[in-house]
C-alpha cells in the first residue's frame, strides 16, 4: 500500500511534466489564453490535492494518538483556491481561458485516478 506523500511526490513530477508541457505551448504557439489558464488552473488544483495529503496526514497522525480532529477546514480551503483561480481568470479575461482554468483545476484529479488505475493495471 502507497503511502499519500508517496502517491504525492508521483503526481507532483506528473504535474510537472504536464506543467512543462503547457508553458511550451504557451511560448511558442497562439493559443497564449488557453495554456496560461491550464497552467493557472493546474497549480491550483495542485495545491487543492497539497491540502488533501496534509489534511490526510494529520487525520492519520490524530486517529493514532486518540485525539479528535476539525474536518471543515481543508475543504473550505480547496473551495476558496477554486474561487480564487476563477477570480483571477475572469478578471484577467484576455490572459486567461476560464474554460481551460477549470479544466486545469482537475487536472491533479484526473492524474490521481489515471495513477490508481496504472498500480492496479500492476498489481493485479
Amino acid at each position: 500500500m502507497h503511502t499519500m506523500r508517496q502517491i504525492f511526490n508521483r503526481q507532483k513530477k506528473a504535474l510537472f511534466f504536464w506543467l512543462a508541457l503547457f508553458v511550451i505551448g504557451w511560448g511558442f504557439t497562439d493559443f497564449k489564453p488557453i495554456f496560461a489558464g491550464l497552467i493557472l488552473g493546474s497549480l491550483f488544483g495542485l495545491y487543492n490535492f497539497w491540502i488533501i495529503v496534509r489534511r490526510m496526514e494529520r487525520f492519520d497522525q490524530s486517529i493514532s494518538q486518540g485525539k479528535e480532529t476539525k474536518s471543515i477546514g481543508g475543504t473550505v480551503l480547496r473551495f476558496g483556491s477554486g474561487v480564487a483561480a476563477a477570480a483571477i481568470a475572469l478578471t484577467k479575461p484576455e490572459t486567461f481561458n476560464m474554460i481551460a482554468t477549470v479544466i486545469g483545476l482537475m487536472i491533479p484529479y484526473v492524474l490521481l485516478l489515471v495513477d490508481r488505475i496504472v498500480v492496479h493495471v500492476k498489481h493485479y
